[in-house]
């Protein structure tokens, strides 16, 4: 992300890499000027993709004026190139500077005699309306190219006004009634009312206008019962409720009149398209009787194509807010049982239909039901739904076909969903996936696979007698190497895993090894080692990455793999550790971390400028110093030695009058030992710290990889408590803050079991808290087992490796530019000590393949400060406000671009360095420390007047009454 915080006006001509960009332009430009056509047309084409590798204004601006120009000038074909282009490049049209000069290029073709070219100016200024919302001239352009005889300049001005009525409620508001008269008009086609019709869902910037166009629109569906004027008409309705809010009781009520009493197959069909849209976007406005409509038109029907779309409808109701409303709000609710309700009824006669999918949409909303109502009565759902999914399972796994496949994704999802809100249907569910699996098809047992690891992360439900059947399988598909049983391979090992969370069994090991050997190729090993590491089957892993190794080509690889086998070796060390055996716990943590800073010299020569590695580094270096942390602490507590009687060692201290005296002989000791205690637990209060660190700049991290960093982060705070609860601060420790939620939900075995650790070491502390006097901690071994008792048990739960630290999934960084920017990055920008500098940032913030996928940026928040780093001039006392500026500013990116503006103060001379430094905010609130950070060097000069007065005094000359009153005027 650094590397992207390059200056802006390096990326603009004043130093190499805006060399590139200019480059770039000048070339296409050259294109451009091309007599040749074809050149010409490249071009133009070819600018999306500069728009995308150079996305700042000073570039986006002189482009488009270019291919404005381009516009004025060329023939249609060029024209219909550009328009092209903008479309493309619509996110861009913001950072247009001049967009006055833009606008007047492009629209001086509309007064063109050519038709044709009069339509696509139309449609590139309907392409700008977000630039030029409230421009006159292109709304009476639009006004009146509705009244040409030319049916594509026609079109051309129905999709600018489409365009400017979304943008402008000026033209919405004075376009309605032309557009109403030209629908009510007897000369006009009706091929063309079909296309005004849809302008009319853009109606909805206040209430009047939304409420005349839905009464037009009321008219227009009686007035024309054909069934394209009725389909357009009532999709139009929709999309304009769903715009204006206030209208969509009536619009469901509409849509279910139509889907109930008209006979038309293709209406009843948009009927329940629309209403699939209202329940995703709307769900509480849908009444119990609404709900109630719907069922009793899918259980009349006949037809399946209509009776899955209305299931469809039911079962997204069915996983929201409506479903507690149909429910508790019946009537005569107390006397109704489940099953007597007509969804109910509905959805179990179809969890068994011979139609794939309406039995999907059955069990998926007898699953919801289960999931979101508690009512006892409701209960009984449970095994109806738990049959419906068994019998799908057994229907979809034995056909290899794409629908079979996409409803056993739909079972397998609610098979998760059930057994994770009703943990005591999860041994069935997972036999009934053990039984299936020797029977189903490769594709289906790969995601039935997923779905048992989903089922046993969540919940210990597959015991050691289960692995017999896994293990069985697992030699059985090893004898193949097509790519459907490689990815089987990797699926299963994984459910093996996840089942054997203590340790593998040698057998175990041994099968796997072999069927590697036997069926694999070298990407298939090194991902079922990536899940041993996820696991915490550091053994296994170990031993998959060393014999990886020599089969990669690049070095970088080679280290990656060598680090990785590092780390799961110096995790494997830790395994050994036993409770009470401290001796031998100091050398296990001694052997990992001789491991562990052999894999970060590998895991750095890994890294590379385009893949830094950046988390994997910093997470390795944490738990290296974690381990050291861990290893001093329980040095600090095998040091203490406890000489004299406890009996005389209370007297002595009563007569001293030092309380530590009670510790016997070691009073000098103690004193030392009680400080090394107080930077132990200020160091793992710093490591929680650095923890927190990472955690805020994973921004693109999925939420297990965030989990476990947090684990790490609280174990660091836990020990840090143990440290002050028993030995410096008794007194005014409290337990309330740490103690555990208990009911919290727990997402995978480690996090289980690190909780339990968490538990265990807080009751242990607690109640050495309460048995002992304060002091006589030190007089006893038990604060000392305590606290090396809680290392060993952290230590002993096998680190896990998240998914981050192997993939990313998401990937988001930020690219600033600031201005003014000196040509060489080295060189200070002059300002004289009079003047405030105007310190302009935008940034672009760039996504990978997957945006937004765990999390989305709400708004960056920019922090200016600087900071004075050589002075010149006088040396003075020189006030600490005057020495730096520290400013915050928090803007929301719009189409992935933002800009602000920071003015700054350099009253003191000399050389100053201005760091900006961004961050992100999500839409939870939560700030993610992303960077980039950027630097520019300021030198503050003195103002020529100043200097020429400050000359003068030097001299001894009073200044003249010319100079006094510019004095007087200066400070204005």
């Amino acid at each position: 992300m650094a590397a992207g915080a390059k200056s802006f006006l390096a990326d603009a001509g004043y130093g190499e890499q805006e060399l590139d960009a200019n480059s770039a332009l000048m070339e296409l430009d050259k294109g451009l000027r091309s007599g040749k056509l074809g050149e010409q047309c490249e071009a133009v084409v070819r600018f999306p993709r500069l728009f995308q590798k150079y996305p700042f204004p000073i570039l986006i601006n002189s482009a488009f004026l270019k291919l404005a120009d381009v516009f004025r000038v060329g023939n249609n074909f060029l024209r219909l190139c550009v328009l092209k282009v903008t479309q493309q490049s619509e996110k861009h049209l913001e950072k247009i500077l001049n967009v006055d000069e833009f606008v007047k290029r492009i629209f001086s073709v509309i007064h063109s005699n050519d038709p044709v070219a009069r339509a696509i100016t139309l449609r590139m200024l309907g392409s700008m309306a977000s630039i030029i919302p409230e421009r006159k001239n292109a709304h009476h352009s639009i006004r009146q190219s509705l009244d040409s005889h030319d049916n594509v300049e026609v079109e051309a001005a129905i999709f600018a006004a489409a365009n400017f009525s979304a943008q402008s409620k000026d033209f919405a508001v004075g376009i309605c009634n032309k557009i109403s008269e030209m629908i009510q008009g007897l000369a006009t086609p009706v091929d063309l009312k079909l296309k005004l019709i849809p302008i009319l869902q853009h109606m909805h910037h206040d209430a009047s206008l939304a409420s005349s166009s839905r009464q037009l629109l009321q008219q227009l569906v009686t007035s024309y019962p054909s069934t394209k004027m009725v389909i357009v008409t009532l999709h139009t309705f929709t999309l304009l409720a769903a715009s204006s809010l206030v209208d969509i009781p009536k619009q469901i009520q509409l849509l279910l009149q139509y889907l109930k009493n008209d006979p038309r197959k293709a209406v009843k069909r948009l009927a329940i398209q629309d209403l699939k849209l209202l329940a995703n976007k709307t769900p509480h406005t849908w009444s119990r009787e609404n709900i109630q409509a719907l069922c009793e038109s899918a259980l009349n029907t006949p037809y399946d194509s209509l009776k899955m779309g209305m299931l469809s409808v039911l079962s997204t109701l069915s996983g929201t807010i409506a479903i507690k409303q149909y429910f508790s709000s019946a009537p005569g609710a107390a006397a109704t049982t489940a099953r007597s309700f007509d969804l109910v009824k509905l959805a179990q006669e179809c969890c068994y239909h011979n139609n794939r999918g309406i039995a999907a949409h059955g069990v998926r909303i007898l699953t919801n039901i289960s999931a979101s109502c508690q009512e006892k009565d409701l209960l009984p759902l449970e095994q109806d739904a738990v049959f419906g999914l068994e019998a799908l399972l057994v229907l979809c796994s034995q056909d290899d076909g794409p629908g079979a496949q996409a409803t056993l994704k739909i079972t397998l999802t609610c098979m998760v969903e059930l057994v994770k809100c009703r943990p005591h249907l999860s041994q069935s569910v997972v036999e009934s996936l053990l039984t299936q699996l020797h029977s189903a098809q490769d594709s289906a047992r790969i995601l039935m696979c997923h779905c048992l690891a989903a089922i046993a992360m969540q919940l210990p439900v597959l015991a050691d007698g289960m692995l017999g059947d896994l293990m069985d399988l697992y030699k059985l598909i090893g004898q193949s190497a097509t790519d459907k049983k490689q990815e089987l391979l990797v699926s299963l090992a994984t459910v093996i895993f996840v089942s054997s969370q203590k340790a593998l069994s040698t057998e175990i090991k041994t099968v796997i090894k072999q069927q590697l050997e036997n069926a694999s190729n070298g990407w298939t090993a090194y991902r079922i080692a990536r899940q041993a590491s996820r696991m915490g089957n550091h053994d296994m892993a170990r031993e998959l990455y060393q014999s990886l190794l020599t089969q990669v080509a690049s070095e970088h690889f080679y280290f990656w793999l060598n680090s990785l086998k590092e780390f799961s070796h110096a995790e494997q060390c830790l395994t050994g550790l036993q409770e009470d055996s401290y001796s031998s716990a100091l050398s296990c943590i001694a052997e990992a971390l001789k491991s562990y800073h052999k894999g970060i010299a590998s895991l750095t020569a890994a890294s590379t400028p385009l893949n830094p590695l950046s988390f994997q580094c910093g997470f390795v270096k944490l738990r290296i110093d974690l381990l050291q942390a861990f290893s001093q602490l329980v040095c600090t507590c095998n040091s203490l030695k406890t000489s004299p009687p406890p009996a005389i060692a209370t007297t002595i201290a009563m007569t001293s009058g030092n309380d530590l005296q009670r510790c016997g002989r070691i009073s000098n000791q103690a004193l030392t030992l009680s400080l090394q205690m107080k930077h132990s637990m200020e160091e793992f209060r710093n490591l929680a710290t650095r923890y927190g660190d990472l955690y805020q700049s994973s921004f693109d991290a999925d939420s297990a990889t965030l989990r476990n960093v947090e684990l790490q982060q609280q174990s660091c705070l836990l020990i840090s408590h143990a440290i002050e609860a028993l030995i410096l601060d008794p007194e005014s420790a409290s337990f309330q803050e740490y103690s555990s939620n208990g009911t919290a939900h727990v997402e995978s075995e480690y996090e289980r079991r690190m909780m339990s650790v968490f538990n265990h070491v807080l009751e242990e502390v607690e109640s050495l808290n309460r048995k002992y006097a304060p002091v006589s901690y030190l007089a006893s071994n038990n604060f000392k087992s305590c606290l090396c008792n809680a290392v060993i048990a952290l230590l002993k739960v096998p680190l896990s490796f998240q998914r981050y630290f192997f993939q990313k999934l998401q990937s988001t960084s930020i690219k600033l530019a600031l201005s003014p920017s000196p040509r060489n990055p080295a060189e200070p920008i002059a300002v004289q000590n009079n003047q405030q500098l105007a310190l302009k940032v935008e940034g672009v913030v760039q996504h990978g393949s997957k945006p937004g996928l765990f999390r989305k940026i709400q708004s960056v928040c920019l922090n200016v400060s600087s900071v004075l780093q050589s002075k010149s001039g006088q040396d003075y006392k020189i006030p600490i406000d005057s020495m730096t500026n520290e400013m915050e500013q928090k803007v929301e990116p719009h189409n992935d671009y933002f800009s602000t503006q920071f003015l700054l103060n350099f009253v003191i001379l000399g050389t100053h360095n201005i760091t900006v430094e961004s961050s992100v905010i999500d839409s939870n609130g939560i700030v993610w420390k992303t960077g980039p950070k950027t630097t520019i060097f300021v030198k503050s000069l003195e103002d020529p007047y100043s200097q020429q007065v400050r000359l003068q005094q030097q001299q001894g000359q009073p200044p003249s009454q010319q100079q006094q009153q510019r004095t007087a005027y200066s400070r204005f």
